[in-house]
């Protein structure tokens, strides 16, 4: 029998050694994020998917050992177990199998099959299933009891088929290939509630639909889900049924005489009556967590991208809130995000409130020696940026923020513990501020669910989701670097070692004794040990650091290693840092030892000539075309420049800054085929999109992202082929007006 190890390693691709090292590190407390950065020597240079793919894969093989060991323990006080039931359960390499193999064991409230055996019916089952007797009413008549309740020969041979009934139900193999028909030929098919068809308006193109249960993408089996769960769809699992039951028959019909016949009833009735509703919820379940998978590493990859925007820096901020009656919340924030003042101005109202508003900006403005003006992208958001361009401010970069889940962090408790003496407008406006100045650490204070990407992300498993938005944040923030002596404890938690206790720990320690001069000083915060110095220390930062390799991604175990490159060239740290011809003499080969090799000397190296470099691209200005501000001054035809907000398996979403995010369907992202959206776009990048159809009475904008660069016809044909839907086979993405109909319902 193959190990953990060895089952992973097949599973990935990877060495049994890669498998065990990893798992052995995992379990001494080390991070996928330390691990991958900081132990390639000793993992043959895995990355953090890789490493995170071992930690899951082998997590599930040791969730099913222990279920194993309670099946088993549980056989074991019903003395049931046998060595040829243990053989069978130690053999199981999935928790489906293994329940199918107890399932005959397992205690079961009272059933029909139970009902029969207290009659005394079960040799009788067993005979018919034999399928031998020539006389099966003489050999039924035995059991007529009727103190049992056993009238008549009929009701005997009822009994005995609800025990054959159950028996098939529960048959390991039976089950097994049932499960893989269904998977196979099972199709979803979904209509509207009856009477239901205003009120589920926005489930039009599920009224009547069906579609092959293996192929179904995840974004329509969680629409499908949602829909039944509000009760505005009817959902069912349909299978060709007689084929099902043909292939039950072909494993239990074994002669052709009236057991054989008794038999035949017993399937059709554990077919309808057990089988094909357990099947039902079982396929349900294997597509639901298939669904989520998908919806999940959508939602992942998009929170990563927007955690990994750009940031425009250290510069004097001051954010904009916008609001029509109730005014704009405005806040100036000095270069490393603190609030320095903040105020009301009613620039929309007209007369001398907006004259007023106009003075104040100006005097904030030069006041504060402001460099970025940030405006949230919400309800009289354009109209505001419009007002503060055409102050002409001097040198202003004013860029609009999307505020999606500014809301959240405004009224949390983070929030109130940083602000407390400020209501939840200011605090908004400091968030939309901070935002444009290093998205990662203002995002980490916010439930990552909240940010404005996702698909279907209330639907799917919360327990999943939120331990792969987890997985996102730490490594995004391992990633970027985290300076120590001015980080929030939000995001201090996310680096790895760390934690909030040790978060908290380190902030209280910062704010009693001052800023940390020195990595090493870490040791002397209270409960932070040697394992968590060990995994937090090559991820955090200190600028202006006593020692220069500080301010850089090198660990401190390698600091040694460091200075005898420098010494060895007669050179001290400092100057290897700053002389390029310095770092390109030194000969790599010869510092390679057991534990030190090639890939974390050329990490080294990398790092000393870009110390502590932010890996985010950098930052570029953007503004929406001027006089575009609503649904209503679209024109089909129009180039708009865009930015992307939402990837979803069937395209993209896009603000044009018309407080309306247009589609681009996955069918218009390119002139080519596009099979994932991410091969094309990534969150929060810059595009330009041509508008295709306007809706205006529903609010609704469809956009396109191809070129008018004509390709040759039979290119343009094979992807028109390609991105098209089967023929007479109308899908709910290809209908933009459709899709659009619950924007903000469907990704809230």
């Amino acid at each position: 029998m193959l190990t953990h190890e060895q089952r992973v390693a097949q599973q990935l691709s990877l060495t049994d050694k890669q498998v065990r090292t990893t798992i052995q590190l995992l379990d001494e407390g080390a991070t996928v994020p330390f691990i991958s950065r900081y132990r390639k020597e000793l993992t043959g240079s895995l990355d953090e998917v890789q490493v995170a793919e071992i930690r899951d894969k082998v997590g599930q093989l040791r969730d099913l050992d222990k279920r194993r060991e309670a099946i088993i323990k549980s056989l074991t006080e019903l003395s049931k177990l046998t060595p040829v039931l243990q053989e069978k359960l130690e053999a199981a390499e999935t928790m489906a199998v293994l329940e199918d193999i107890y399932l005959p064991y397992k205690p079961k409230r009272k059933t029909k099959a139970s009902v029969a055996r207290e009659k005394g019916l079960a040799p009788l089952g067993d005979l018919i299933l034999a399928q031998e007797s020539s006389d099966l009413a003489s050999e039924a008549s035995i059991y007529i009891d009727e103190e049992k309740g056993v009238a008549g020969v009929e009701e005997a041979l009822a009994g005995a088929r609800d025990i054959l009934a159950e028996i098939i139900a529960e048959h390991a193999e039976t089950r097994s290939q049932i499960r893989d028909f269904f998977m196979e030929h099972g199709t979803f098919s979904s209509r509207v509630v009856p009477g239901k068809e205003e009120e589920a308006i926005k489930y039009k193109d599920y009224y009547e639909w069906t579609e092959p249960l293996k192929s179904a993408p995840s974004h329509r089996i969680l629409a499908m889900r949602r829909g039944e769960k509000e009760q505005m769809l009817y959902l069912d699992v349909i299978v060709p049924e007689e084929e099902a039951i043909a292939m039950i028959d072909t494993r239990f019909v074994t002669a052709a005489n009236e057991c054989s016949a008794q038999v035949r009833l017993a399937i059709q009735d554990s077919f309808k009556r057990l089988l094909k509703p357990s099947m039902e919820t079982e396929v349900r379940l294997i597509t639901r967590k298939r669904a989520d998978e998908d919806a999940i590493r959508v939602f992942a990859e998009n929170a990563r991208q927007l955690l990994l925007a750009a940031p425009l820096g250290s510069k004097r901020t001051m954010a904009i809130d916008p609001g029509f009656r109730t005014g704009c919340k405005v806040v100036c924030l000095d270069e490393q995000g603190k609030l320095l003042v903040n105020t009301t101005i009613y620039p929309h109202t007209g007369g001398a409130k907006a004259a007023e508003s106009v003075h104040e900006i100006k005097q904030l403005f030069q006041q504060y020696n402001i460099d970025a003006i940030a405006i949230g992208n919400g309800t009289a958001g354009r109209e505001t940026e419009d007002f503060i361009r055409k102050l002409n401010l001097p040198g202003a970069l004013i860029v609009m923020v999307n505020e999606s889940g500014a809301s959240i962090y405004s009224a949390s408790e983070v929030a109130r513990e940083e602000f407390p003496d400020y209501d939840i407008t200011v605090r908004g406006a400091v968030s939309i501020g901070r935002r444009l100045m290093d998205p990662l650490a203002e995002l980490v204070k916010i439930d990552p669910k909240s940010i404005g990407v996702g698909q279907y992300q209330h639907d799917v498993d919360q327990s999943k989701l939120q331990e792969s938005l987890a997985d996102t944040v730490i490594s995004c923030v391992n990633a970027v670097g985290v300076e120590l002596n001015t980080a929030s404890k939000q995001i201090l938690a996310y680096v790895s070692g760390l934690g909030p206790a040790l978060a908290q720990s380190i902030v209280e320690y910062r704010n009693q004794h001052g800023a940390f001069k020195r990595r090493s000083d870490l040791k002397k915060v209270p409960r932070l040990g040697e394992k968590a110095f060990e995994q937090a220390a090559g991820f955090l930062r200190i600028r202006g650091a006593e020692n220069p390799l500080d301010t850089s991604g090198v660990h401190p175990e390698r600091y040694t290693l460091v200075e005898k490159m420098a010494t060895d060239l007669g050179q001290d740290v400092d100057s290897l840092l700053k002389d390029d011809k310095l770092r390109k003499s030194i000969s790599l080969s010869k510092y390679v030892t057991d534990e030190v090799g090639l890939p974390t000397l050329n990490d080294i190296l990398k790092e000393l000539s870009k110390p502590g470099l932010d890996p985010r691209e950098k930052f570029e200005a953007f503004s929406f075309t001027e006089g575009v501000n609503s649904v209503n001054d679209l024109k089909v035809g129009m180039k708009l420049p865009g930015i992307v907000t939402n990837i979803t398996a069937f395209g993209a979403f896009v603000d044009i800054g018309v407080h309306q995010d247009g589609l681009v369907h996955l069918s218009q992202l390119a002139n080519r085929f596009v099979k994932d959206p991410n091969e094309v776009v990534k969150v929060h990048q810059q595009v330009e999109v041509t508008v295709t159809e306007v809706d205006v009475t529903r609010n609704r904008i469809s956009l396109s992202m191809k070129s008018e660069e004509k390709e040759p016809a039979h290119t343009n044909a094979r992807a028109d082929k390609r991105n098209a839907k089967p023929q007479n086979r109308k899908t709910p993405e290809t209908d933009m007006a459709a899709k659009l109909a619950a924007l903000k319902s469907k990704f809230s």
